[in-house]
């Protein structure tokens, strides 16, 4: 059986306030909280199923992110009443050489981009939270091994994006967008899968390195989880069963 999604994982200079901004911003809440991190949780209504977890870090952003959350909309009002919510929250926008998009690009306070996107369809019963949005230079060959890696289907596919969901189809999308921008420094956001409470972390360690992946030292130390790298080099960690 393979590994589960279970967070997505943002690097802050000050985790409780950068929590705030999206608890205020999203109305989801602090689930928990200690020197090493935050957690923000939807209701158990919105269809999320992932912390949205901030972590302590040193090293300030320096570059574009290369994995990003996507916001859905109702309406059209609705989008511009997000954009305003967001930016009276300390939400600032953001140049990322979008152009003329229907979509918003914001970025958090500290600098993390994000999109509030136009009302669309597929969006329509994700909850509050749209997709997870990730570079790559082939999203195919990502898609397929996020499928692997999640147990969730590729559902859809274009020359330039591959999209995943989960199998009951609640929740964010899974998405992975053409870039010609290769990984070159740690992402500030990254996932962490979970394997099932009945399997075994190093055998799901060793699968994932047979599909493509590669151990990576961040200088995590002694840590419980393993950090890895997908095929494209972004940081992912594989935490204990549960």
């Amino acid at each position: 059986m393979p590994t589960r999604l279970c967070n997505v994982v943002v690097d802050a200079a000050d985790p409780t306030r950068l929590a705030k901004f999206w608890v205020d911003f999203l109305d989801w809440q602090v689930s928990h909280a200690d020197a090493d991190e935050v957690d923000v949780t939807a209701p158990p209504d919105d269809g999320w199923r992932f912390d949205l977890v901030f972590v302590p870090v040193a090293d300030p952003k320096t570059t574009k992110n290369r994995v990003h959350l996507d916001v859905a909309s109702a309406s059209p009002d609705h989008q511009v009443a997000q954009v305003a919510h967001a930016l009276s929250l300390g939400a600032t926008r953001a140049d990322i050489g979008q152009r003329n998009v229907p979509w918003v690009v914001l970025a958090d306070p500290e600098g993390n981009e994000f999109c509030v996107l136009d009302p669309r369809p597929e969006y329509a019963m994700t909850g509050a939270m749209a997709a997870v949005v990730v570079d790559a230079l082939d999203p195919l060959r990502m898609a397929e091994f996020w499928s692997a890696a999640s147990g969730w289907p590729v559902l859809e596919t274009t020359e330039w994006t591959a999209s995943l969901r989960s199998p009951d189809s609640r929740g964010p999308w899974l998405e992975f967008i053409r870039t010609e921008h290769p990984h070159t420094v740690k992402n500030r956001v990254h996932l962490d899968v979970r394997p099932y409470a009945d399997d075994d972390q190093w055998a799901e360690v060793t699968r994932l390195l047979q599909l493509g992946a590669s151990k990576a030292d961040i200088g995590q130390g002694s840590v419980p989880w393993e950090v890895m790298a997908d095929p494209e080099g972004n940081e992912f960690c594989v935490l204990t069963p549960r």
